[in-house]
């Protein structure tokens, strides 16, 4: 009680204000009409909350897929040829944040099976390095990564290549190069049978249908290549990935190009940038038009008031002082809206692996079909620096909706609001 009572008066009246209002109909609908304002604007953080979890939990999902397959930083000569490859991963091992590489080759080829014909991205590499910076040895379904022997001509493929090729384990499918062989009677395209060592599924489109591994040295065979094209870099924080490529670009010597995995995916990282951006300016709306609410309600509320406003402008209460009653009672509207909304927001963020199944069961659907869509169950990954922002917006917003009812509370003269009392 003596916080309260050591309270300055504004606060008093104004969240008198702000709970009252059920003694007759016209206050009961004022009282109704702040309910609603607050609720839209603990609905549309909630909303706001949820929508940037689920979009940040697809972009980290998809990120960690394309990274399982892609390296976090990759070097490459100019020329298009490392012989000195081995040099060049001593030179990046300076740098303590990489804690793995591996040489590899890139090409494109056509890949013939029956009279099916599939272009194809053929990355030579070297089993027993390549699982030091991607995890694709682990995302082999059927057969074995480490059958990719020198010699052997063995390749894995992606599990949508594989499937429309009509490959299985064990089946021939043959390689055509774009690089001929020159012959009397012309340049002939250089063909090689290739034995299917296993089927991986990184659970990415992209490299699903067009992806496939072979051995390095076969791969430099069959496209007439001298050295690896370049080498790939793993390091202990991907996110410091364009840091420590300026790092290595002053650490390592040679003609060489260091490319992070943000530069590699540039435009599509930067299209979900621009999506998230744009659903936060849209659900910021639908928390505007319930700041709009609590304008009308503030409204009501001062017209409703303006014999009590008269009173304690006579009785000395500066135009200041009403200011702040009316501007209090807005924002603690705002401040309870947003409180249950960041409440909401992250509780249903936090659970929405249990929420959405429970939905889906319930309504007898499915929300992700695996057909469209790269994964079925829906990701969340709340940031709190995303509730701050909402949470702040909110409150500004609710603030900013009060100024304007109480300079009109503000404005009314006692005399007037008090000769028809």
């Amino acid at each position: 009680m003596s916080i309260v009572k050591n309270m300055p008066f504004e606060w008093l009246v104004g969240m008198r204000y702000t709970r009252a209002g059920r003694r007759n109909g016209r206050n009961s609908f004022i009282s109704f009409i702040s309910l609603i304002s607050m609720a839209g604007i603990a609905l549309g953080v909630a909303a706001l909350i949820v929508v940037l979890s689920v979009m940040n939990g697809f972009q980290k999902e998809v990120r960690d897929r394309m990274l399982s397959v892609l390296s976090h930083i990759e070097v490459f000569d100019a020329t298009g040829s490392m012989p000195d490859w081995r040099l060049t991963a001593q030179e990046a091992f300076r740098n303590k944040e990489v804690k793995g590489a591996a040489p590899y080759v890139a090409a494109q080829a056509m890949l013939t099976h029956g009279d099916t014909v599939r272009g194809a991205i053929i990355r030579g590499v070297l089993p027993e390095e390549e699982p030091k910076v991607s995890d694709v040895a682990k995302q082999v379904k059927q057969g074995s990564f480490d059958d990719l022997k020198p010699g052997e001509f063995n390749i894995v493929l992606g599990k949508e290549l594989a499937q429309g090729l009509r490959l299985q384990v064990g089946d021939k499918v043959t390689m055509i190069a774009p690089q001929g062989t020159v012959t009397p009677a012309g340049v002939l395209p250089r063909l090689k049978q290739f034995t299917v060592a296993g089927i991986f599924e990184a659970g990415h489109h992209e490299y699903d249908a067009a992806l496939a591994f072979v051995h390095i040295d076969d791969a430099m065979r069959l496209f007439q290549l001298s050295a690896p094209s370049g080498l790939r870099l793993r390091i202990q924080d991907m996110q410091r990935a364009p840091e420590v490529a300026q790092e290595l670009s002053r650490i390592l010597t040679g003609n060489v190009y260091i490319l992070d995995w943000s530069k590699q995916n540039k435009t599509w990282f930067a299209a979900v940038q621009t999506e998230k951006r744009m659903m936060f300016i849209i659900l910021t709306l639908i928390i505007a038009v319930a700041a709009f609410n609590l304008v009308s309600t503030l409204v009501m509320t001062v017209t409703d008031k303006q014999a009590d406003i008269a009173i304690l402008r006579t009785i000395g209460a500066s135009p200041t002082s009403i200011m702040k009653i009316f501007m209090i009672q807005g924002a603690l509207v705002g401040l309870f809206g947003t409180a249950i909304g960041v409440g909401l927001g992250v509780l249903v963020a936090l659970n929405i692996d249990v929420i959405v199944p429970f939905i889906e069961h319930l309504l007898g659907v499915q929300f992700l079909s695996k057909d469209i869509y790269l994964i079925t169950e829906l990701p969340s990954d709340l940031r709190w620096a995303d509730v701050y922002t909402i949470g702040g917006v909110a409150v500004v917003l609710a603030f900013v909706a009060t100024l304007y009812p109480s300079w009109r509370a503000a404005s009314v003269k006692p005399a007037e609001a008090l000769r028809y009392e």
